[in-house]
């Protein structure tokens, strides 16, 4: 009996070692894989500059990573789709992103925003269907700190407003122009968990009226998945105007198809807007020449 004890005892300490030594192990290979990605996307080539991964945001997105290198490029496509109670709301969008020189991102939009009355109901108005704007957008990384893991960068957007479809090729093709400069600061604590913020002010101006003046603040948290660019976060959009503030929260995640497609996948949680519903939003990224060790 007391050999037989002795045995079961050693045993469970040889299980809960080799439990341990396994979990050890285990956490050993994530560190070593996350080393390596990150190693293999943020390792200079050349005459590149050294740059940091972050987790980019997928609704409101960034002009080019954070230290974009001199020939990355990116196109996106987006659908989404909001109830605003009466009536629903549909977005599309076309986008195309380049980097000219290091850590200097350009980017070329087109969205695309359509209304439909809900369930048959007619009464009221809608807003006219549009191709809301040709998007001009720039970006530089002036700051990249490898020992901290943190990028800072300015940038600039403009959009030459268009007028509503059925008007086009009727007179006049642009109504207005939208200015907004921002500031984006990112961090990535240890290998896996990302912040950051996306802010700037933003300035309506049609022509023959009244500028419109407003801020936006967009906070984001990430964490993204061992050894890949896949990630689950939350995105905190919020708007101010006048003594007057929007938020909509939008949980997403990223997932890579292949080396260089991902999908990513948002949801839309509007806070105190009684005027608005849930929404969603797929984005499609495909990055030509993308490629790292997985």
């Amino acid at each position: 009996m007391k050999k037989f004890l002795i045995m079961v005892l050693f045993g469970l300490f040889s299980h809960l070692v080799f439990s341990q030594q396994e979990g050890d192990t285990l956490k050993l290979t994530r560190e070593y894989k996350d080393s390596l990605f990150i190693d293999e996307v943020e390792k200079p080539r050349s005459n590149q500059k050294p740059k940091v991964l972050h987790a980019e945001p997928l609704y409101i997105d960034l002009i080019r990573d954070l230290g974009a290198r001199k020939g990355e490029k990116e196109w996106n496509i987006g659908m989404g789709m909001q109830d605003m109670r009466r009536y629903d709301e549909f977005e599309a969008l076309i986008e195309y992103e380049w980097a000219p020189i290091d850590r200097l991102g350009l980017e070329v939009e087109l969205p695309l925003s359509m209304y439909s009355f809900r369930n048959g109901n007619r009464e009221g108005t809608i807003p006219a269907n549009r191709l809301e704007s040709l998007k001009l957008a720039t970006q530089y990384t002036f700051l990249v700190s490898e020992k901290s893991n943190i990028s800072l960068a300015l940038g600039y957007i403009h959009e030459f407003e268009l007028v509503d479809l059925n008007k086009l090729g009727k007179g006049q093709t642009f109504k207005g122009n939208i200015y907004n400069p921002f500031f984006v600061a990112a961090k990535r604590w240890n290998t896996n968990y990302h912040t950051l913020i996306y802010t700037g002010p933003v300035i309506e101006k049609e022509f023959d009226k009244k500028a419109n003046f407003g801020y936006q603040i967009n906070w984001n948290f990430h964490y993204m998945v061992t050894g890949t660019r896949n990630f689950i976060g939350m995105e905190i959009n919020q708007e101010l105007e006048g003594d007057k503030i929007w938020t909509t929260l939008r949980p997403q995640m990223r997932l890579g198809l292949a080396e260089n497609l991902m999908v990513g996948i948002v949801s839309a949680i509007p806070i105190g807007q009684p005027d608005a519903g849930l929404g969603s939003f797929v984005r499609i990224i495909y990055e030509p020449g993308f490629k790292a060790i997985h």
